[in-house]
């Protein structure tokens, strides 16, 4: 670093130090400074960690409405709708909101099996959506979050910096009074720019199979039925040693379809086995279901965490992959 650069650099460090610890501090950095330059780096280090830099930090993966209600002006953020109906978008919506059907974000395989889809399409979709790189997208829909899970693991598949989804979707946003629109805003579009390296955050016909002995819980977000499967059908049950733990469980209906309280919801799945620190793949028929689970573990601090986005579509079509009916796992 040279001495020019130096000295712009300290004067801009000292004008802050100067907030920071008045004068006198401020002498004394300045005299270290001039002594050793590399001085400068520690400094560097000391003023970020006082300093709250909230642009830095990682978006919430929930979202309050009160919170979100403030930063509508924002111009990064893309408010995404992703509500069961296109007529609801059109009767009313979060003000600025973009339209995007969930079936938007899938596609039929020859045999018939929903996948989802290959990131160039993906980057296509947010493109048009006018989600670029570096916005800060938010999304919600009037299920509890569970076709709006879908987008917010699709994006942190992506490793997209921020992205939320709104705690209650619509129907909290509606109970809490809080402004509607009507009317479908004009988005520029852009290229999204894929990354180099996404989150591993999809699991594998492979990865399912060796779960057992990798001691990864598989995590069965099906309803009971499901999960129990019927004896006349012989592909229908759960892949052996899956733990069943029904998503809707994460969703309190009775209070505006936010999230259930995060000291429940720990208990309840702790009853299920799961643990922070080990790993856990969540499954479903297709995904659907298996990213709203995804989302709940990643808001209760899950890190490795993994969505089975093929489910049961794909395991039950493989013959000789094995499974149990009856409701121990």
């Amino acid at each position: 670093m040279s001495s020019s650069t130096v000295w712009t650099v300290f004067q801009a460090i000292m004008a802050a130090a100067k907030l920071l610890c008045g004068d006198g501090v401020c002498g004394i950095i300045k005299e270290s400074l001039l002594r050793n330059a590399h001085m400068l780096r520690l400094l560097f280090t000391v003023f970020f960690l006082l300093t709250p830099v909230s642009g830095v930090l990682a978006a919430p993966v929930l979202v309050d409405g009160a919170v979100l209600e403030k930063q509508l002006a924002d111009p990064k953020l893309v408010l995404v709708d992703m509500s069961e109906d296109d007529n609801q978008y059109l009767r009313f919506h979060l003000p600025g909101a973009v339209r995007l059907p969930y079936d938007v974000l899938v596609k039929q395989r020859k045999d018939k099996v929903p996948v989802r889809l290959d990131d160039a399409e993906l980057a296509r979709v947010l493109g048009r959506l006018g989600i670029a790189r570096d916005s800060r997208v938010v999304i919600y829909d009037d299920m509890g979050g569970l076709n709006a899970a879908r987008l917010f693991w699709e994006l942190e598949r992506l490793d997209h910096a921020e992205v939320s989804v709104l705690d209650g979707g619509l129907v909290r946003w509606i109970l809490d009074g809080r402004k509607v629109a009507n009317n479908a805003p004009r988005r520029v579009p852009v290229v999204y720019q894929l990354p180099t390296r996404g989150r591993s955050s999809e699991a594998t016909l492979a990865d399912v199979r060796a779960a057992v002995q990798n001691r990864t819980l598989l995590l069965d977000v099906r309803s009971e039925e499901e999960y129990a499967g019927e004896a006349k059908k012989p592909r229908t049950g759960h892949v052996p040693g899956a733990r069943l733990w029904p998503w809707d469980m994460a969703v309190d209906f009775e209070r505006g379809f936010v999230q259930r309280d995060a000291a429940a919801l720990k208990k309840s799945l702790a009853q299920a086995g799961a643990d922070p620190n080990v790993p856990v793949i969540a499954y479903c028929r297709s995904g659907h279901r298996a990213a709203r689970a995804y989302l709940m573990l990643r808001s209760l601090g899950y890190d490795n965490v993994k969505v089975y986005a093929n489910s049961m579509n794909e395991y039950a079509a493989v013959r000789d992959a094995p499974l149990k009916q009856g409701k121990q796992p």
